[in-house]
């Protein structure tokens, strides 16, 4: 059994600005929940007892939304990356004294997924790999070549310009030996891609894993981050209630209509005759009485008037 996991925590966000300009985005709202309690939760269910969390962008953030630096008992050590964030390998080495020279996770902070995570574990541990890539057959680019009888990666992104067509999707998770760590310069900028790279040039044990059961989103755009909510109130993966979401302490005024994948969330207020379709309504956010809103994202300390559809309205953030 893996009981650690390292979960990508530090990166910039830019594709989901400016909902990212006030908080890193595995903590932006998932019907009401930050989206990286999602990741914690699949990984306990693998068996993991402790997580380590890579900050930079709005690392305060963390702190507040996990003041006792811990999930459902489980503690979560903080890696600050400062001046500039590191990247994946970076921020791994940047880590490597708080993952204690034991196997680890790698789970990325902007994906949702339910995907079986015994499978990768028991063909990591069969193969005695170095590393181990969970793939997928579809559902997003397909940018990794993968022989499937000596479950082996050939390449990646056709970097290494083999003859071998790219024909799996990468997931965002993976399994690590701490060997892997002696491969990334210390305090380097550097992604876990040239590494893989050089490690397929070497012949070393760079393998993967194809599980296509379960659910996979990534949350890098707006319209990625609207249509999750769409499918959870489909009914994709349970979460805690049913659509719309409106959490217990949100104030709705009278006459209040709330349709689709609408997520409402703690201390916000709606106002009287508001109508809200399809909307996301972060915690202590505000939405003016008669105001009409469809597709909308609405973050804290807001104030959303009139008639919106596909808006962000978000406060300035003083720095």
């Amino acid at each position: 059994m893996i009981r650690q996991a390292f979960v990508l925590g530090a990166g910039l966000g830019t594709r989901l600005l400016p909902l990212t300009a006030e908080r890193p985005k595995p903590l932006i709202p998932v019907a009401n929940r930050p989206l990286i309690s999602y990741g914690f939760e699949h990984l306990l269910s693998a068996g993991v007892e402790r997580f380590v969390v890579n900050t930079h962008w709005r690392a305060e953030a963390y702190g507040t939304e996990f003041p006792d630096a811990a999930f459902r008992g489980r503690p979560i050590a903080f890696s600050h990356e400062k001046p500039e964030v590191l990247e994946t390998a970076g921020g791994l080495k940047n880590a490597e004294g708080l993952l204690r020279g034991e196997p680890f996770w790698v789970y990325n902070g902007d994906i949702l997924t339910t995907l079986p995570l015994e499978p990768a574990r028991r063909a990591h541990e069969k193969a005695g790999n170095e590393v181990t890539l969970v793939l997928r057959s579809s559902g997003g680019p397909l940018q990794v070549a993968f022989d499937e009888k000596t479950r082996r990666i050939l390449d990646l992104g056709r970097r290494l310009k083999t003859p071998h067509e790219p024909r799996f999707l990468f997931t965002g998770v993976y399994l690590v030996e701490p060997a892997f760590l002696a491969r990334v310069p210390a305090g380097k900028k550097v992604s876990v891609i040239p590494i893989f790279c050089e490690m397929i040039r070497a012949g070393a044990k760079l393998g993967g894993v194809v599980i296509d059961t379960g659910e996979w989103w990534d949350l890098g755009t707006r319209e990625q981050y609207l249509a999750v909510h769409q499918a959870l109130a489909r009914g994709a993966t349970p979460v805690e209630g049913v659509a719309p979401w409106v959490d217990s302490t949100a104030r709705l005024g009278r006459e209040v209509k709330v349709s689709g994948a609408t997520a409402i969330g703690a201390h916000a207020q709606i106002g009287a005759g508001a109508h809200l379709t399809d909307c996301i309504i972060w915690n202590r956010a505000q939405v003016a009485p008669g105001a009409q809103l469809e597709r909308c994202v609405v973050a804290g300390g807001a104030i959303a008037e009139g008639e919106l559809r596909d808006c962000d309205l978000v406060t300035p953030v003083l720095d």
